[in-house]
């Protein structure tokens, strides 16, 4: 049983949370397996420790994946075989190929079930959301509907494919201009779509939910009711492209059964969509400047209330949320604020709750890992705080990731070179330490839309090409289990760079740096760090204060002069 819809998508409905429902997990990722007599959870390093917190470790083991994978532990656990249940629509087509070959030579088979099993025993599961769904301003996506549609549908027709089937509720959004409201943080609707090479979209939705959209000829809503019969239709015309990536095993079934040629291969707009369009870039820029001031005032507020000693994690996060609703322009968080005192701070995807809410105490650190969704933008910014004085434990902890976060923000690279050839240079302060950190360097991210964005990342898995107008976090971080956990988060974008004089010819890119807000001096060992690394952050919080300066009260605007002096 996955954390995943249909969709695949980060985000789940209250309907489709059924690993949350069966477990009591509540990590973006992860996934359990249930034989008669044992059960285990298998979550990555983000979430050793919280899976503790949240699951009955009397009724699952924790495994360590993907250090374990599941085929090991089903070897080990069914020695003798067995038959192994799944729901066809929560599992993508490459998962069940890359399990069915690894199970070859055991008596151990998959079996695709026809009602899921946590439905048949969850009698109050909550209803399919119902969100409406409203038009993205064209002078933020860059390109109209139309455009987009007959670019895609003539780089299909280049292929010789008939029709592409679009399951990434990210991709039907940015395809169609459309955006919903049917997840938490996550601006989409639920739904299917059906791409031809001559720019026609059948969309498969309730319509119920686009009685105030008026949508083009070309693009055809039904209920999701009529989807797989489309589907079949399509088997009849040519190649049908699924993504084995994202495509669930369902849909490879369907089509199989219809007798159709099947394309396995990217979905069509989930590279096109990473590439942003110059408008899309500008109107980012206009969200982080906004967010940019409402972090500050909350940072300015933290310098002031934290010393009182009266500060809790939930009080945090409750008045960052605050000062971004004081914009005026904030959709929603772009997801659950991660704000973490002291230990706390050392699990990667900390949720606070009542009954974990911790005081922030003198001497420690807190890290706070947050995002707003606007129209213009999806921002995610994370900074490590002080409160009162730290020990040079920390501060040399935080001085190395600094720096390597320094380092990616610095990087030229020629065209070409992927993420997974970046994220050594964020790594290396730490590994000189004898440090390192267990998530990727940065992950891509939408523009009002998922703030988790494929298929862009600095990782050491990433084999894409970085290209001009992808957004990416750049978010290196050290975390002491039981103690602390730093994390020093900006977004950056893909740009061309200037040529150099004498250089080749190659082309060159580097990043911008989109996110605006003071990096914590104070935890600084400035004599660990080489001039040029100083050089850069001067510049950026010159740039900071410059920016934000305008947009501040004037309390705030001396806290920021303060918090931005060059360190000589």
């Amino acid at each position: 049983m996955p954390r995943a819809d249909a969709h695949q998508g980060e985000y789940v409905a209250a309907c489709d949370a059924r690993l949350l429902w069966l477990t009591g997990f509540s990590g973006s990722a992860g996934f359990c397996a249930i034989l008669k007599d044992q059960a285990a959870i298998f979550i990555d390093g983000r979430y050793k420790l919280q899976v503790r917190d949240e699951v009955d470790m009397g009724l699952f083991d924790p495994i360590d994946w993907p250090q374990t994978k599941l085929e090991t532990w089903l070897k080990e656990a069914l020695p003798k075989g067995g038959v192994i249940g799944f729901d066809p629509w929560l599992h993508t087509i490459s998962e069940i190929t890359r399990l069915e070959a690894a199970l070859a030579g055991t008596q151990i088979s998959l079996q695709a079930v026809g009602q899921n099993l946590v439905d048949a025993v969850w009698t109050d599961r909550p209803a399919p959301p119902q969100g409406k769904v409203s038009a993205y301003p064209i002078e933020y996506a860059g390109r109209s509907l139309s455009e987009k549609c007959s670019a895609t549908g003539l780089d299909l027709a280049a292929q010789g494919i008939s029709a592409a089937v679009l399951t990434l509720p990210d991709s039907i959004a940015w395809l169609l201009n459309l955006r919903g409201s049917d997840l938490p943080h996550l601006p989409v609707f639920q739904g299917f779509a059906i791409l031809k090479p001559t720019g026609a979209v059948s969309l498969f939705a309730d319509p119920a939910k686009f009685d105030t959209v008026t949508l083009p000829d070309q693009v055809t809503l039904l209920p999701v009711s009529r989807f797989e019969d489309h589907l079949r239709d399509c088997a009849k015309c040519g190649p049908v492209r699924l993504d084995p990536e994202s495509a669930p095993q369902m849909l490879h079934l369907i089509l199989q059964k219809a007798g159709a040629e099947i394309d396995q291969g990217p979905e069509p707009c989930i590279l096109p969509k990473s590439r942003k369009h110059p408008a899309e870039i500008a109107a980012t820029r206009a969200a982080h400047l906004r967010d940019g001031a409402a972090v500050v005032r909350f940072l300015h507020w933290f310098d002031e209330t934290a010393p009182l000693g009266s500060l809790t994690e939930i009080d945090c996060v409750c008045a960052l949320e605050q000062f971004r609703r004081d914009t005026g322009a904030l959709k929603d968080i772009s997801f659950d604020t991660i704000a973490g005192a002291g230990a706390h701070g050392a699990i990667v995807h900390y949720r606070v709750s009542e009954a974990t809410n911790a005081p922030l105490q003198s001497g420690t650190l807190f890290l706070i890992d947050s995002g707003g969704q606007y129209l213009d933008g999806t921002t995610d910014i994370t900074r490590t705080l002080p409160i009162g004085p730290v020990g040079d434990e920390e501060k040399q902890a935080f001085t190395q990731v600094l720096r390597g976060m320094i380092a990616i923000s610095r990087a030229r690279f020629p065209k070409g070179i992927a993420g997974r050839d970046l994220d050594a240079l964020a790594r290396a302060p730490l590994w000189a330490a004898g440090r390192d950190y267990d998530h990727g360097t940065g992950h891509g991210v939408g523009v009002y839309l998922s703030v988790h964005e494929a298929p862009q990342r600095i990782s050491r898995a990433s084999t894409l090409p970085l290209e001009v107008g992808m957004i990416l976090s750049n978010e290196p971080g050290f975390y002491k289990e039981g103690a602390y956990g730093i994390r020093i988060e900006n977004l950056i974008t893909v740009r061309a760079a200037s040529q150099i004089a004498g250089a080749d010819a190659r082309e060159m890119l580097e990043f911008e740096t989109l996110t605006l807000a003071p990096i914590d001096r104070r935890l600084i060992l400035a004599e660990q760090m080489a001039p040029d690394e100083l050089a850069w952050l001067n510049r950026y919080h010159t740039r900071v204060r410059d920016e934000l300066s305008p947009l501040l009260p004037s309390e705030a605007r001396v806290w920021l002069h303060h918090a931005t002096a060059p360190i000589v």
